[in-house]
């Protein structure tokens, strides 16, 4: 089983959908709601921390989880999630240079991990205003997916199996965010049904960053 601790963020139930249409069975718990020791007894087999509004400091449990559990069950981090595995491990979100709500930009990423058999670039919708500073990024942290102008959209720890990503893959207009969820859940030992990884199609000029 999933955990999701869930940022108050109006996005979360998308996440969650996208995750159950690949098979996945998930508990969702406010980042208020539950403490990390309680989590234990749920042994779960993944955790996401989802997107959310306001900064790292403000997600509730979500840094302590992250902290708790790196190195023990697969991680992965959506947008406020990914900034807390930031500076969980010691890099520094800040303001970004371009506020993006609801845009879409290519992104390049490395081809593993979360990416394995994904096209590079591909399109991802964006929601943010911070982002994790490349010029202070952990020498745990890789960065595994970017954009042309350099913003960080994917780190990984070099380590732990800890992932996050600044990009909301749950979107209808992310093309291949079914992949990089099954390609997560599949780490999690869980079986993923084929037929629920067909990239979705892009959208014409919605919202397009340029």
């Amino acid at each position: 089983m999933l955990v999701l601790i869930d940022n108050y963020d109006s996005f979360t139930y998308n996440l969650v959908q996208a995750f159950g249409e690949l098979g996945a069975r998930m508990a969702v718990f406010r980042n208020d709601e539950i403490e990390p020791p309680a989590l234990e007894e749920l042994a779960p087999s993944g955790i996401v921390i989802s997107p959310g509004p306001g900064t790292p400091d403000e997600a509730g449990i979500s840094k302590d989880v992250v902290r708790r559990f790196a190195g023990r069950v697969p991680i992965l981090g959506v947008c406020l999630g990914h900034q807390c595995i930031a500076e969980v491990f010691g890099s520094r979100v800040v303001q970004a240079g371009r506020i993006l709500h609801g845009k879409t930009s290519p992104v390049h990423h490395d081809g593993s991990s979360l990416f394995h058999g994904v096209p590079s670039p591909f399109t991802a919708t964006r929601y943010h205003s911070l982002v994790v500073d490349p010029s202070a990024l952990s020498p745990d942290l890789a960065v595994t997916a970017w954009t042309a102008e350099g913003e960080i959209m994917g780190i990984r720890h070099r380590a732990y199996d800890v992932e996050g990503v600044q990009f909301h893959p749950e979107s209808i207009l992310t093309t291949y965010g079914p992949v990089l969820l099954a390609n997560f859940l599949r780490r999690t030992g869980a079986a993923v049904p084929q037929a629920a990884l067909r990239p979705r199609l892009p959208v014409e000029r919605v919202g397009t960053a340029s």
